[in-house]
C-alpha cells in the first residue's frame, strides 16, 4: 500500500512539473516577437508540443504577419520553413483533439499565411469543423464561413449548410460583425425571400451607428454586390452615413474599394466624394506602391482639379513599367472615365500592355478593347493581337454570355473583317441566349454590315439569315416570359438601334400580359425601362401610378424620383393625378434628408416640369447656404452629372420666376445662359432656312419674321413675327431691329437687348417652334413634358405659340411648297 501510494505522489508530481512546464511554453510561444523566436520553441520541444501548443503557435505567427504592412510581411519565408511543416503535421495528426474554436482558428491562420486551399491541413481543418458545424458558436461559426469563403467554396455542401444554420438562428444574431460576414459568406446560396430576410436583419443593426465599425459597413455593401442589387436600397445611404462618420479612420485602400462598390451597385454620394477627395488630396505628396498608387488614381483621378491630374499622369507614366496586368486595366478604365487625352501615358500604356496581355481571361479583354477604342488608341500591332486573342477565346467558348461579350469586343476593333467563323459561333449560341446577349450580338452585325465589312463569301446571305434568328429568339423570348422581374432584370442592359426597331413593341405587350406582376418592389425598375424606350403606355402608366399610391410607404424616396421623372417627362395625367402626385410630393417633402444636395435639384425640376412647386423644397433650394453647397458638390461629380444639375437648375429657376412670383426667386442665369449659347452651333439648320424663305414669302419681306430669338429667360425660338390686330405683319425694320442674314452666321436676337419694346394695342407676338421627333414620346403625337412647359412659359411671355410637329410637316399632306404655305398660313393667322 505504501509503494503504491509513492507511486501515485510521484505520477502526480510529474505531471504537475508537466503542467506547469506545459503553461510555461505557452506563455513563451505567446511572448514572441519574431517568427524565428517560434520556430526555435517548435523545434526544441517538438515531443511537448500538445494540439493547444499548436493552434497557439500557428496563430501567433498569423498575428506577427497581421501586425506588419503588406511589403513586409514574410509569409513566404514563414511557409518555406521547416518548422512550419512540422507545425503542420502536427496539427494535422492532432486535429481530431483540438477545441471547436482552436481548430477554425487554425484553419483561419494557415489561409492567411497563404496555405494553399487544397493542402491536407486545410483539408483535414474544414472536415473536422465540418463535422462540429451544428455546434460552433456564432462567432465561431462567422469565422469558418470566412475561410470557406476565402478558399472559394461559395456553393459547396458546407456552406450549404452553413446557410441553413444561420436560416435557423438570424434571430439571435445581434452582432452585425458576425452577421455581415455570414452574409458575404453564403450568399450564393441562398433564396430570394431569405435574401430579404438577412437585409431586413442587417438594417436593423446597422441603426446602431455608434457601434458599427466601417469595415462591417463595407461587407453589407459586398453582399449587396454579391446578390445583385443594383438600386438605391436603403442599407446604401445607411452604409454611406457610416462611412461619413467613420471618415478619418478610411486610408486609400478602403475609400478605392467603397467607391468601386458604389459603382457597380449604381449609387453614388456626393458628400462622400467631396471626403474622399480631401482626405485623398492630403496624401497625394506620399510615396506609393504600384498598387496603391493605382487605387489613388481610380479614386482621386476623376474628381481631381487641373494641378493634380497633371501630377497624377506624370507619376503614372514614370510607374508605368511596374504595374501589374490588373493595375494596368485600373489605369485605363480610370483614364477612359477621365477622358484623358494625355497621348503619352496612353503610349506608354499601351507599350506595357504588350508584355500583360497573355495573362487577361476573356472578359478583361473586352473591356480592354473598351478603353483603348474610347481612348482613340492608335497602335495596329496591339489591336492586331487583341483580335488573335479574342478569335482564340471565341472558338473555344461555349458560353452564350462570353461568346457574346467577345463578338461585341470584336466589333470595337478598327478595320476590322469579319470571318465567317463569327456569324456560325453566334448562330450556335443564340437559342441560350437572354435579350442582353442577343442585343450585342445584334449590334455588332448591324455595325459590321453598315461600314460594309463583311466582305467574304455569301456574307450578306448569311448575315441576313442570321439577324432573322435573333429577330425569332428575342421574340420567343418575350413570348415565353412569363416573370415580369425576370424580364426587367434583362431589359436593365438592353438598348440600341436593333431593339428599338425590332423587339420594343413586343416588349411593351409583354409587359401589358404580366401587369398584374407590376408590385412597389419593381415599379422603380419598370418606370426606368419607360423612360429608357421613351414609350407612353397609358394602362402600364396607370398601373404604376395606382401601385405607387397604394404603397408609398415601401417605396425608397429615391425610387419615387424615377416614377415621378417617368410621367412628368411623358406629360401624362393617370387617372387619379391629384392623389398621385400629392402623396408622392407629401411623402418626399418628408424625407428630404435622403436626398443629396444636387439630387434635390433634379427633383424640383421634374416637379417643375409636371407643374408642381413645393414651397418647402423650392425654398430650400434657393438657399444661398444650399446653393454653395451644391457648387461643393459639382466639383467632385462627372462632368455628365454636372452639366446635367446645372442645366436643371437653370430651368428650376426660370419656371419658379415665371410661375411662382410669389417666392421672389431672382432669375441669376443669364450668364450662364449666354455661355451655353455661345458655345453651340455657329450655323442655320437648313429647315429653319427653308421655313423663314417661306415666312418671307407669306408676310410680304424678310424684315416681318426674324429667325432664332432670345426671348427673356433665355429660351431660344425658332421664328418670331408680330400681327396688329388687323392681322397685318410689323415690320421689324420700322422698329430699328436689325435684319437676319439667313444664310450666313447664326444670328440670336435677343429681345432684351431692344427693350422689349410694348406692343401696339391689339398686336399680337407669335413664336413659331418646329417640333422634331424628340419632342414626343415613342409612336405617339402626345407632346412631352419639357416642350409642353416651354409654350406654356412662352405663353406667360406674351407669345401665341404655333408648334409644327414633324409627323404633320413630312406628311403626304404637305408634299408639296404649296401645301406647306397654305399649312404655315393657316397657323399662323389662326384661320380654322
Amino acid at each position: 500500500m505504501l509503494c503504491l501510494r509513492q507511486v501515485c505522489l510521484h505520477t502526480l508530481r510529474l505531471y504537475q512539473a508537466r503542467t506547469l512546464s506545459s503553461d510555461l511554453l505557452l506563455s513563451q510561444i505567446n511572448s514572441c516577437t519574431h517568427e524565428d523566436e517560434v520556430f526555435s520553441l517548435v523545434e526544441r520541444n517538438k515531443t511537448r508540443l500538445s494540439e493547444k501548443h499548436v493552434g497557439i503557435a500557428l496563430n501567433v505567427l498569423w498575428q506577427l504577419q497581421k501586425k506588419r504592412p503588406l511589403l513586409l510581411r514574410t509569409s513566404d519565408y514563414i511557409r518555406n520553413h521547416s518548422q512550419f511543416l512540422t507545425l503542420c503535421i502536427l496539427a494535422e495528426n492532432k486535429v481530431e483533439h483540438m477545441e471547436d474554436e482552436a481548430v477554425v482558428d487554425t484553419l483561419y491562420s494557415i489561409l492567411r499565411l497563404n496555405v494553399e486551399g487544397h493542402d491536407s491541413l486545410t483539408d483535414v481543418l474544414v472536415t473536422e469543423a465540418w463535422k462540429r458545424l451544428e455546434r460552433l458558436s456564432l462567432p465561431v461559426l462567422s469565422k469558418f464561413a470566412l475561410c470557406l469563403y476565402k478558399q472559394r467554396r461559395h456553393r459547396s455542401p458546407v456552406i450549404g449548410k452553413v446557410a441553413h444554420i444561420v436560416d435557423v438562428k438570424l434571430d439571435s444574431i445581434q452582432d452585425i460583425r458576425i452577421l455581415s460576414v455570414l452574409m458575404i459568406s453564403i450568399s450564393d446560396v441562398i433564396s430570394q425571400s431569405f435574401r430579404d430576410r438577412l437585409l431586413h436583419k442587417a438594417g436593423q443593426l446597422l441603426e446602431e451607428k455608434d457601434a458599427v465599425h466601417f469595415s462591417y459597413a463595407k461587407r453589407v455593401l459586398q453582399f449587396l454586390q454579391n446578390v445583385k442589387l443594383r438600386y438605391h436600397h436603403p442599407l446604401l445611404e445607411k452604409c454611406n452615413q457610416i462611412f461619413l462618420k467613420n471618415a478619418s479612420g478610411l486610408d486609400i485602400r478602403s475609400i478605392s474599394l467603397i467607391l468601386g462598390l458604389y459603382e457597380q451597385l449604381g449609387f453614388d454620394s456626393a458628400e462622400f466624394r467631396l471626403v474622399a477627395k480631401q482626405l485623398l488630396s492630403e496624401t497625394i505628396n506620399d510615396h506609393y506602391d504600384p498598387e496603391t498608387f493605382a487605387k489613388l488614381f481610380f479614386t482621386l483621378g476623376p474628381m481631381a482639379g487641373s494641378k493634380v491630374r497633371e501630377r497624377l499622369l506624370v507619376t503614372a507614366e514614370h510607374m508605368a513599367e511596374e504595374f501589374s496586368s490588373h493595375q494596368v486595366l485600373v489605369i485605363l478604365k480610370t483614364m477612359q472615365k477621365m477622358k484623358c487625352r494625355n497621348t503619352h501615358l496612353l503610349k506608354k500604356m499601351t507599350s506595357v500592355l504588350h508584355k500583360h496581355l497573355d495573362s487577361y481571361h476573356v472578359l478583361q479583354l473586352v473591356k480592354l478593347t473598351q478603353y483603348l477604342v474610347e481612348l482613340r488608341c492608335h497602335n495596329l500591332e496591339l489591336f492586331a493581337k487583341l483580335k488573335m486573342l479574342l478569335y482564340g477565346f471565341l472558338k473555344s467558348s461555349v458560353i452564350p454570355a462570353d461568346t457574346a461579350a467577345i463578338i461585341r469586343g470584336l466589333a470595337m476593333l478598327p478595320s476590322f473583317q469579319v470571318e465567317e467563323i463569327i456569324i456560325n459561333k453566334a448562330a450556335a449560341v443564340l437559342p441560350q441566349c437572354r435579350l442582353h446577349h442577343l442585343n450585342r450580338i445584334a449590334t455588332a452585325l448591324v455595325k459590321w454590315n453598315h461600314y460594309d465589312q463583311l466582305h467574304w463569301q455569301k456574307s450578306s446571305e448569311l448575315c441576313v439569315k442570321l439577324l432573322q434568328k435573333l429577330n425569332d429568339c428575342g421574340f420567343q423570348r418575350l413570348q415565353k416570359g412569363n416573370n415580369l422581374n425576370l424580364l426587367l432584370e434583362e431589359l436593365t442592359h438592353v438598348n440600341g438601334e436593333w431593339f428599338e426597331e425590332v423587339l420594343t413593341e413586343e416588349t411593351m405587350a409583354t409587359c401589358q400580359r404580366l401587369i398584374d406582376q407590376i408590385t412597389w418592389a419593381n415599379v422603380r425598375q419598370l418606370s426606368f425601362f419607360l423612360i429608357k424606350t421613351n414609350h407612353r403606355c397609358p394602362s402600364l402608366l396607370d398601373r404604376i401610378a395606382c401601385v405607387t399610391v397604394e404603397n408609398i410607404d415601401k417605396i425608397h424616396p429615391s425610387e419615387i424620383y424615377i416614377i415621378l421623372f417617368l410621367f412628368s417627362a411623358m406629360n401624362y395625367d393617370p387617372p387619379t393625378n391629384e392623389e398621385f402626385f400629392e402623396s408622392c410630393i407629401q411623402y418626399l417633402t418628408s424625407n428630404l434628408s435622403c436626398f443629396e444636395t444636387y439630387r434635390l435639384v433634379l427633383l424640383g425640376h421634374v416637379l417643375a416640369v409636371a407643374g408642381y412647386f413645393p414651397p418647402v423644397l423650392i425654398r430650400r433650394i434657393f438657399d444661398v447656404s444650399f446653393l454653395s453647397k451644391l457648387d461643393a458638390q459639382l466639383a467632385v461629380l462627372p462632368d455628365t452629372v454636372k452639366q446635367r444639375v446645372r442645366l436643371c437648375l437653370m430651368k428650376l429657376n426660370r419656371a419658379v420666376c415665371l410661375e411662382c412670383p410669389e417666392f421672389h426667386i431672382p432669375w441669376f442665369h443669364e450668364r450662364y445662359c449666354q455661355g451655353v449659347l455661345s458655345n453651340s452651333s455657329g450655323r442655320i439648320h437648313p429647315l429653319r432656312q427653308h421655313v423663314h424663305r417661306m415666312l418671307t414669302e407669306i408676310l410680304g419681306g424678310s424684315h416681318y419674321a426674324r429667325i432664332s430669338v432670345l426671348t427673356p429667360y433665355c429660351y431660344e425660338i425658332d421664328f418670331e413675327c408680330v400681327l396688329d390686330e388687323n392681322k397685318k405683319p410689323f415690320s421689324y425694320v420700322a422698329r430699328n431691329t436689325p435684319l437676319d442674314d439667313v444664310e450666313g452666321a447664326y444670328l440670336r436676337h435677343d429681345i432684351e437687348d431692344e427693350g422689349r419694346k410694348a406692343l401696339p394695342p391689339g398686336a399680337q407676338r407669335i413664336a413659331l417652334e418646329f417640333l422634331d421627333s424628340k419632342a414626343f414620346s415613342k409612336d405617339s403625337h402626345h407632346l412631352k413634358g419639357e416642350p409642353a412647359v416651354k409654350k406654356r412659359h412662352l405663353e406667360m411671355l406674351g407669345y401665341r405659340v404655333v408648334q409644327i410637329p414633324h409627323f404633320e410637316w413630312y406628311s403626304m399632306v404637305l408634299s408639296t411648297k404649296g401645301e406647306q404655305l397654305e399649312y404655315l398660313r393657316k397657323h399662323l393667322y389662326g384661320i380654322q
